[in-house]
């Protein structure tokens, strides 16, 4: 069973950052009303991203490959690291007794706006008729005239300043880990709230603070392990609500944002990949041979054209189009013809070398998932071993890797039809292409 012939895989979707909190709200929603009503932009219901996340897709389109292709193609896991932890924190949370959840009330974003109230200095009325026509008097004018003459006046900061505040609060942070000096995790906490500007110490009462604080490290706190690509006012505000309470409403926008680009932009473009059944190399020798398949089809064709065979032997030629051109067109979509007739895909370079003594790095069925994603190392893997034993791999080789067969049916049917678009649009072509060459009239050279 296939697809409409009418399919579409995915579009590549790069970076957008222009839109709003509620404008990428809307996309989310929109996003899962569609990828719940059957084939979305190339994507069926099978491979949504909520089907993913929740395990009920096969290799290779299970959570772990999509980290993989996260970490090793999008430069980007740190997204799908902190959502997952994000969705399991939330769900303890809520599992807590009451008696400790009353510890951490829920955070809205009007509460920001009555933090910044309360700090401005409030005069009671009482208290300004009494000082009216005094020099302790409020009056704007007096008060604006103090400022001038005043010469111990200081100015409020601007947000320049925080700015620069902040910069050299993280700058004098980093100073104290490259000097060999040991910082914990409370410690990195409290400079990462001081470069939002906020003095006062989070509560150490509250459920998971200390768990908030590994977090706050490493994804929140510039120059973190895994720091997510977020804006600074969006930071500013998540370091805010942390330090009033650890209850998950406190991510609500970042986690808006992160949820965006995972189903967004990293879900389709992680499709898009995976229908790939072979590897780069694998894939320029297909594109090879359609040519060569196309170029022998023509050859064919001139020389029966040129001979004094009959119209009809041009037909044969035929079968030359008909496999280059259907071979070069699945080439251009990523896919190898030769293993997809038989459902199999090449090993990605970090597959190659991994055996079943070496730890796999990430497993949605392990009890300790939480000690992973909370884990303070960085997500590059230049120094993994598998990065150099693959670049001394030869062209011929790489061309030959090992193969595995493909679990996932619903990528199985995406290829299918994949496969019969190429074959149906090298069929018109190469009918087009014989019925040129059958019009010409019979050479008689040989």
């Amino acid at each position: 069973m296939v697809y409409s012939l009418t399919y579409r895989r995915p579009s590549r979707v790069s970076s957008r950052g222009s839109l709003n909190g509620d404008e990428k709200q809307k996309s989310i929603n929109g996003s899962v009303n569609s990828g719940s009503s059957g084939l979305s932009h190339g994507i069926p219901e099978a491979l949504s991203f909520d089907r993913i996340i929740s395990g009920g897709t096969c290799p290779p389109c299970t959570t772990r490959d999509f980290m993989n292709y996260l970490k090793y193609i999008e430069l980007a896991a740190e997204n799908l690291q902190f959502f997952l932890w994000h969705r399991d924190y939330t769900k303890r949370f809520n599992s807590l007794p009451e008696s400790e959840r009353v510890l951490s009330p829920e955070w809205t974003g009007d509460q920001i706006n009555e933090d910044n109230q309360t700090r401005a200095k409030r005069v009671n009325p009482n208290t300004a008729a009494l000082f009216k026509g005094t020099d302790f008097a409020s009056d704007p004018q007096v008060a604006e005239k103090e400022k001038i003459n005043n010469p111990f006046f200081t100015p409020p900061r601007t947000p320049n300043d925080e700015t620069k505040e902040a910069r050299e609060s993280m700058e004098s942070y980093d100073e104290s880990i490259t000097s060999g000096g040991k910082t914990n995790h409370t410690q990195r906490t409290s400079g990462a709230f001081q470069s939002a500007g906020l003095k006062w110490k989070p509560l150490t009462v509250q459920p998971y603070r200390e768990e908030i604080s590994r977090i706050i490290s490493i994804y929140i706190a510039e120059n973190g392990s895994r720091q997510l690509n977020l804006s600074s006012k969006e930071r500013n505000a998540l370091l805010h609500a942390l330090q009033n309470t650890t209850h998950p409403s406190a991510f609500r926008e970042v986690i808006t944002t992160v949820e965006w680009s995972l189903r967004c932009q990293a879900h389709p473009n992680f499709i898009r990949w995976t229908i790939c059944n072979g590897n780069r190399p694998r894939v320029v020798f297909a594109r090879g041979l359609g040519v060569g398949g196309i170029v022998g089809g023509l050859i064919a064709a001139i020389l029966i054209t040129l001979s004094s065979a009959g119209r009809a032997w041009r037909v044969l030629s035929i079968i030359g189009f008909l496999i280059g051109i259907s071979t070069l067109i699945a080439a251009w979509k990523g896919m190898c013809v030769v293993l997809h007739g038989m459902h199999h895909r090449h090993l990605r370079p970090w597959e190659l070398f991994t055996t079943d003594d070496e730890p796999s790095g990430f497993d949605m069925k392990s009890d300790s998932y939480d000690s992973i994603a909370t884990q303070d190392t960085s997500n590059s893997y230049e120094d993994e071993p598998w990065v150099a034993k693959y670049d001394r791999r030869n062209v011929v080789r790489k061309i030959f890797d090992r193969e595995v067969w493909i679990q996932e049916p619903a990528l199985r049917q995406i290829q299918d039809t994949i496969f019969l678009q190429s074959l149906l649009g090298a069929f018109i072509l190469s009918i087009t292409i014989v019925g040129i060459f059958c019009a010409f009239p019979k050479g008689g050279y040989f």
